[in-house]
């Protein structure tokens, strides 16, 4: 065997080896085949929230990073950089838009080439603004407010769909659902935490609904976190909404849902748009009564990949839960070592300049090729679930889906 062709089979079997399968590997391989001398690690910001309010998103989120840097540097590392291998700084955000800027200010200190992370919107605005200081290409794998992209920052670049695409996308599919079922639901009331994921999500609802043929009852804000539910699903059962929509954080959203569980309030549909738990395999597996039916419009991944199978397994197989948190941050690793093989170096300015032009199609989202636009990838898309039979089904869009939706919620 050649010289060659030894390091080609080394290769392919450190990576199935590493990856889980061979499934995993055939998603991930394709990196360019020129080694050239190996240099010193690529040092990379991950940055989420792992303690506080939003830790167990946060710890999701780090924890498909990690996932993702294990993988690249067990199967030869950024090739077109002979092999570097990724380096983490982690970086805790503590669930505080200023602590997360203080995190990026440590590290450009410590000499990070990206960013990845921070889940949160209220805290990806103000670290990609420090970022932008110091010119840290920053990956956004959630953050999902608007401004986080319109602001002009050249090193900002989100992986996911951002909240007015997500918010179009629930409301044409919510019109869909509804006229399906002969335009039984009419009435509308919202729920939604008070940082500036909800609040924005509650604004474009507000705008956009009327004109959609639906009355907005109500829009009630709460605290984050809140510890109790019961006067909010009080006002609820009196003024009788069809559909309900909750825009909050995964210990809220499953507080809320068990408050509408326990007091029996069951209008015609509970329609998530960027539910905190209406897509996690946690909230149906622990609290699978009040978790039924519940319909969501978030990120999710293309079941039938083979990529995507793999990993979930793996994942499993490490006690966690396979959520958009954990398989966002994944992809968005895989999205950065891309643009650093193409990139041949982790000068900040190369990986800026490589994360612009990126044409990243081999991840195993429901998405198009990666093209930014303005930092918004716009191959990005939602996709609509809901949960059935303690299972997260896909209902929209029919390409991808597992099931027909459920609607109205049947009586219990």
């Amino acid at each position: 065997m050649s010289e060659v062709k030894r390091k080609k089979s080394i290769s392919r079997r450190a990576f199935v080896a590493a990856a889980g399968g061979a499934a995993l590997a055939s998603g991930m391989a394709g990196f360019p085949s020129i080694v050239r001398a190996q240099r010193g690690p690529v040092r990379v910001g991950i940055l989420h929230p792992v303690t506080g309010p939003l830790a167990f998103s946060g710890n999701q989120a780090r924890a498909g990073a990690m996932m993702a840097i294990e993988t690249i540097n067990e199967i030869g590392g950024i090739r077109s950089m002979g092999g570097a291998k990724l380096e983490p700084v982690l970086g805790d955000a503590q669930s505080k838009p200023d602590v997360g800027a203080a995190e990026v200010e440590r590290m450009n200190e410590a000499g990070v080439s990206a960013i990845v992370g921070p889940f949160a919107s209220g805290i990806a605005l103000a670290t990609t603004q420090a970022a932008a200081k110091h010119n840290i290409a920053h990956i956004v794998d959630v953050g999902v407010v608007d401004q986080v992209v319109t602001r002009g920052l050249a090193n900002t670049f989100r992986f996911g769909p951002g909240l007015s695409k997500i918010v179009d996308t629930a409301i044409e599919n919510l019109v869909a659902i509804n006229d399906g079922a002969g335009k039984p639901a009419r009435t509308v009331m919202i729920v939604h935490e008070e940082s500036a994921f909800g609040t924005g999500m509650s604004k474009v609802l507000n705008e956009k609904l009327p004109g959609r043929g639906f009355q907005i009852i109500e829009t009630i804000s709460h605290a984050n976190p809140t510890r109790d539910f019961n006067n909010i699903v009080l006002k609820i059962r009196a003024q009788r909404p069809d559909i309900v929509i909750p825009s909050n954080y995964y210990d809220e959203f499953v507080l809320f849902s068990r408050t509408m569980a326990q007091q029996k309030v069951r209008p015609k549909a509970i329609y998530a748009i960027l539910g905190g738990a209406a897509s996690s395999q946690r909230f149906v597996k622990e609290f699978p009564d009040a978790a039924q039916y519940i319909m969501d419009c978030n990120h999710w991944y293309d079941p039938r990949n083979p990529v995507a199978q793999e990993l979930r397994k793996k994942v499993e197989a490490k006690g966690l839960y396979f959520t958009y948190e954990l398989f966002l941050n994944h992809e968005c690793v895989r999205l950065l070592a891309e643009a650093l093989e193409r990139a041949g170096t982790g000068d900040r300015a190369a990986v800026i300049q490589a994360l612009a032009s990126s044409g990243f199609a081999n991840h195993f989202m429901p998405y198009g090729p990666t093209r930014f636009v303005n930092g918004q990838n716009q191959g990005a898309a939602p996709v609509n679930t809901q949960v059935q039979n303690r299972e997260i089904q896909l209902i929209f869009p029919k390409e991808f889906a597992s099931a027909k939706p459920v609607f109205p919620m049947p009586a219990a």
